[in-house]
């Protein structure tokens, strides 16, 4: 994976407002008033890549024919949002980046229907009693992201939770990035599975988008349609408590000992590891790694340049004598927007080009996870994968430059500093 985020994501969110995202915890607030359709729209199975390339004018007159059909399927009946089972899907008005989503659905046997997030379909909803449809999976029940691909974490759901026709089902989401968990009848039937992005399979589930109901083939209710959007720290928090178990602390939060290299070039402030600006170097820990994935916050200035050494000696540049240099930098900087694509946030420098975008806003805490086993990296940021590469068949190096580390079996793990006061906190390793 080494695209740069689509630039119809970027058009994309000019076309519907963006929901606030709050500094403290926020509670669940309703989506759907219960009263009318008001917050949300009409739209079918339709492509936010091909809407998003549409003129203003081609745009506004295929919405307004969604949403006269809309209105002719949907209805609300004593605080219930009703769809017949034909007609576009009902779309919220608002985007949405890292959420927690609550509802109840009721439907009748041999329906189907699924919730979409992020404009991308599906958590699944269906008859898991029809026989005909067991080839594809109802058997299994609803609730699993349907549309990943076959064999694909999270595709089908852990249980089978369904309620029986005419009771009510209670589902929570849980999304930060692409990591979707799924919770059906308070049995979890997705465990932080990454939702592939259906639309454009070559690069990641899209950083925002609309909460997406889906309804063909039979009647179905929603209620109770809540949703409480994460703060940073939340979503941080939940992508670093999964799976946590067999990572080590490398950083106490109050010195650098067990460190070493340009020791006299960072800080320990606040309970994070700072480059002091205007100084470098690289900043390396004692002891040496081979396969292993570490974890780690970063919070950028406006600008900010670091990187990560992976398998580095303790000598040379990394981004060359080391396995890789993996990019920390202000991708919206303005000085930066000529970089060659290997030079963005979290590429492998000069050698494999990481996907753009999924950075938060300069100033907040980034969560990152990197896994090194063999030849092959890969970097998720804040819930998405970024790039995935096998360094062993790298033949295109910027400027021709060789990068004789690249094959390195191990080394150190650090911060390759430039100048500007980066900052990392939260560090912990687990060796493969």
């Amino acid at each position: 994976m080494n695209k740069t985020f689509p630039a119809f994501a970027l058009a994309l969110a000019t076309l519907l407002p963006c929901g606030a995202s709050a500094d403290s915890p926020s509670t669940f607030q309703p989506i759907f008033n219960g009263k009318n359709l008001e917050g949300w729209h009409g739209r079918p199975h339709f492509s936010p890549i091909k809407l998003a390339e549409m003129s203003a004018e081609e745009r506004k007159e295929k919405m307004a024919q969604w949403q006269s059909d809309a209105e002719q399927h949907w209805s609300v009946e004593n605080g219930e949002l009703v769809n017949d089972g034909k007609g576009a899907y009902l779309v919220t008005d608002n985007d949405y980046r890292d959420y927690e989503l609550k509802l109840q659905y009721k439907t009748v046997a041999r329906a189907d229907s699924g919730i979409y997030l992020k404009g991308n379909p599906q958590v699944q909803i269906w008859d898991s009693t029809d026989p005909n449809k067991f080839d594809i999976g109802a058997d299994k029940g609803s609730g699993g992201l349907w549309n990943n691909s076959a064999g694909a974490p999270g595709k089908d759901p852990l249980v089978l939770a369904d309620k029986p026709f005419g009771e009510w089902n209670d589902v929570r989401i849980q999304q930060v990035g692409a990591r979707t968990s799924v919770w059906l009848n308070g049995k979890q039937v997705v465990d932080h599975a990454i939702m592939e992005n259906y639309w454009d399979r070559d690069t990641p589930l899209f950083v925002e988008g609309p909460i997406e109901l889906q309804t063909h083939g039979g009647e179905i209710r929603w209620r109770n349609i809540e949703l409480r959007e994460l703060t940073v720290d939340e979503a941080n928090d939940i992508l670093a408590s999964h799976q946590a178990d067999g990572f080590e602390s490398i950083f106490d939060g109050k010195s650098l000992a067990g460190w070493t290299g340009a020791t006299d070039s960072y800080e320990v402030v606040d309970g994070a590891i700072r480059c002091k600006k205007g100084t470098g170097g690289n900043l390396l820990t004692e002891k040496e790694y081979g396969n292993f994935v570490v974890r780690l916050e970063f919070r950028l200035p406006p600008g900010g340049n670091n990187g990560l050494a992976i398998r580095s000696p303790l000598k040379g540049n990394p981004a060359y004598a080391a396995m890789c240099e993996l990019q920390v930098l202000d991708n919206t900087a303005e000085k930066y927007q000529n970089l060659d694509p290997r030079q963005f946030h979290g590429s492998a420098y000069g050698m494999a080009a990481a996907t753009r975008g999924y950075l938060r806003d300069v100033g907040q805490w980034n969560f990152q996870q990197v896994t090194v086993d063999g030849s092959r990296i890969t970097v998720e940021l804040n819930g998405t994968v970024i790039l995935e590469t096998d360094l062993s068949e790298v033949t295109d190096f910027m400027a021709d430059s060789p990068h004789p580390g690249k094959d390195r079996a191990e080394g150190h793990f650090g911060f390759a500093g430039h100048g500007d006061p980066v900052q990392f906190r939260g560090l912990s390793i687990r060796s493969l």
